[in-house]
């Protein structure tokens, strides 16, 4: 086989498709090289149809390989098993976009599989997989509207940039990726730093005109191989038929199920028509079963669009951008650090967020090296959350995706580890659900984190924004607070989150072949009064991050030692840090620089732990603070222990405001004061005060 290789300079990087290389059992397969990041995908489908299946069964699979950094993989196996969570959501992003482009009818097994097999620390590994797997589609001959392009965008300055390198990632506003055809965007996924409407969607625009190369490329590839093409799957006629059967004879039904606001009794209902539409058709022909589910599914896909698009009615006869009603509870779990009670509607989620030390940071190993992570979100989907009894176990791969999501919106309100060097997990367990617990994930998280006391930016809430169109006639009708019906139904899933100031996170999936930039602004405008409203009725329970943090949280003391003492501190082999912890029941976080992070819960004595270790690494220095142990008392004053190993002097004119002629009138031996260091005699001994700490008569 010939290799047949397309190249341009895309984002000022060398980019190039090569066919025919590798992998050539696969029914597509094309190496991307970008920079001296290559990915290689292969696109396997099965040559017989799926029986008995309702849906499309294509599953994306991205790999990172250790070897492509030249690394072996951490951890006691030493080889790549469970995909990390970065693998997991790159897969979801290239599978979105490419889902809704197979043929309605196609039913065959379909596999991508992306592998990374040289990264270059630089040029990033998702865009040339999404590439590759558009490119493999293209060669495969399989019935596929492609091919579809993808670009990262950044914001630096007040510019966009292609494809940003992982330095420019660190002081860019913005992480967006972007996908679609040549005729629109299929698929968004970003994190922004309070950006504005219009940016957002200048962002978009960019990209959409950015990938157009990378289109006509693969294109220009697709004909010079060109592969034997699949035929295109129509529609069986008895599918045909039978649609319209049961749109004749239940579609009145149907339509008045689907007037029924409450999601539990609107699917029992539903479910009813559709066990007697069964039986009665399948008594009179059996061999129309494996039609069946398809063509009720129709006939109520149809029916919920007429509506909205005819008659100006939604399920729960909502407007078109009204909100369901919202209800908000703070600190309702007496135990935790914080926690936030979110119901929109049917849909509740519960967030409890927990303070931690540094020991509780995330580490992950990946290609770019290990990585800790001080901010954590963690989203559950229990299966009582829609009423039913189903798989329950470790998150899959939409609890994962749901949870990047809610964390990318929260994380540019969050404060630096600097300013608050607390590890912080938030947990959000969504209690039911009926549309959009993602966005009601934002909100809950917001809420539990304030209610901690992490001293957030500006709260965050989200909203989930739907999309019917009839590409016919041009019409379309878009959605506020969207239902799961209304979401399964339509064409377009489209959360938005972010702050009264702008937008933090935006994701986008469209069912239908392209959505276009003036469809994009009016659901934006129409999000951003729908976010602002949500954040009023989230302030009725909590307007601010509390003052203080709970009292159930660890707390922290940050001060700095001489980084020529941090040996001291230590000790040989950790044994003086190893006595402090253990006999203070603290933990302590020293810092190349000097930097000290003390953490000790309430009943902890945090005192004691700082003053053993300013004895240690400090210089005494006027105006610090100590409490210390009255170790002896002379007619003249006290010694006092102020720090482990280093006294100092309290003269009797420093015990108390008033004059005095005894000192144990005042003080005993043994006792722990407060006292402050003002000052060294002569042969620079420290001279302390206690009445310099107490309230003057």
């Amino acid at each position: 086989m010939s290799i047949i290789t397309k190249k341009i300079t895309w984002g000022g990087v060398d980019l190039e498709i090569e066919y025919g290389r590798m992998a050539q059992q696969a029914t597509g397969a094309v190496l991307v090289k970008y920079g001296n990041t290559h990915v290689l995908t292969a696109v396997t489908a099965a040559p017989k149809p799926t029986e008995g299946v309702d849906f499309f069964p294509l599953s994306v699979h991205y790999i990172e390989k250790a070897y492509a950094a030249g690394k072996i993989p951490g951890g006691f196996l030493k080889r790549e098993s469970k995909p990390s969570d970065h693998e997991v959501l790159t897969s979801r992003l290239i599978d979105r976009p490419i889902r809704p482009l197979f043929h309605d009818h196609f039913n065959h097994e379909t596999q991508v599989i992306c592998t990374v097999l040289s990264y270059d620390g630089e040029n990033a590994t998702d865009i040339p997989a999404f590439i590759g797997t558009s490119a493999a589609l293209a060669v495969s001959g399989l019935p596929f509207a492609g091919p579809v392009g993808a670009a990262r965008i950044g914001y630096i300055d007040g510019e966009y940039v292609l494809n940003p390198n992982r330095e420019q990632l660190g002081n860019s506003q913005l992480d967006l990726m972007v996908a679609g055809t040549a005729e629109g965007v299929l698929m968004v996924e970003s994190e922004a730093h309070e950006l504005s409407e219009d940016q957002m969607l200048g962002a978009v625009d960019f990209g959409h005109n950015a990938y157009q190369e990378v289109i006509n490329i693969i294109n220009e590839l697709k004909a010079d191989v060109n592969p034997k093409m699949w035929p295109v799957p129509e529609a069986p006629q008895e599918l045909l038929d039978l649609t319209d059967r049961i749109q004749n004879e239940y579609g009145d039904e149907i339509l008045k199920g689907y007037t029924i606001p409450e999601k539990k009794e609107r699917r029992s209902t539903i479910s009813h028509i559709a066990d007697r539409a069964m039986a009665a058709i399948l008594d009179e022909d059996e061999e129309l079963k494996p039609f069946f589910t398809a063509a009720f599914k129709k006939v109520e896909y149809n029916t919920v669009r007429n509506r909205v698009l005819n008659d100006k009615q939604r399920i729960d006869n909502r407007g078109f951008s009204e909100v369901r009603p919202i209800s908000t509870e703070v600190g309702l779990l007496p135990r935790v650090h914080g926690s936030g009670l979110f119901t929109r509607g049917e849909t509740q989620v519960l967030g409890v967020a927990t303070l931690g030390t540094a020991d509780d940071e995330q580490m992950t190993d990946g290609l770019i090296g290990t990585q800790k992570e001080h901010f954590l979100l963690h989203y559950n989907f229990p299966p009582y959350s829609v009423g039913e009894a189903g798989r329950f176990g470790p998150p899959g791969r939409r609890e994962v995706g749901h949870g990047k999501l809610a964390w990318r919106a929260l994380n540019p309100v969050m404060p630096s580890k600097e300013d608050f060097p607390y590890t912080v997990r938030v947990v959000a367990d969504v209690l039911a659900c009926n549309g959009s617990s993602s966005m009601g994930t934002v909100c809950a998280s917001s809420m539990c984190l304030m209610d901690a006391g992490v001293p957030l930016k500006a709260p965050v809430a989200g909203i989930a924004m739907g999309l019917v169109t009839d590409e016919e006639n041009g019409h379309y009708a878009i959605l506020s607070d969207i239902m799961g019906d209304e979401d399964f139904l339509g064409d377009m899933d489209f959360k938005v989150a972010g702050t009264t100031k702008g937008i933090t996170a935006l994701q986008m999936d469209i069912k239908i072949t392209s959505i276009t930039s003036d469809i994009m602004k009016e659901a934006l405008a129409q999000a951003k009064a729908g976010r602002h409203h949500i954040l009023n009725e989230m302030q009725k329970s909590i307007e601010s991050h509390r003052e203080e943090i709970s009292h159930n949280a660890p707390r922290i003391v940050s001060f700095q030692i001489k980084k020529d003492k941090i040996g001291e501190v230590i000790g040989p082999g950790g044994k003086v840090i190893r006595e402090i912890t253990e006999t203070t029941n603290t933990k302590i976080e020293i810092l190349p620089e000097g930097d000290v992070r003390i953490f000790a819960m309430p009943e902890s004595d945090l005192d004691e732990a700082v003053s053993w270790v300013k004895g240690i690494g400090c210089d005494p220095e006027v105006g610090e603070e100590y409490n210390g142990k009255v170790v002896k008392i002379t007619d003249y004053g006290a010694f006092v222990n102020y720090a482990r190993g280093k006294d100092g002097f309290l003269h009797i004119s420093e015990v108390a405001h008033e004059r005095i002629s005894d000192v144990k009138s005042h003080l005993n031996e043994g006792e722990m004061i407060d006292v402050k260091i003002v000052g060294f005699d002569d042969r620079g001994r420290v001279r302390l005060s206690r009445k310099a700490l107490l309230p003057k008569p």
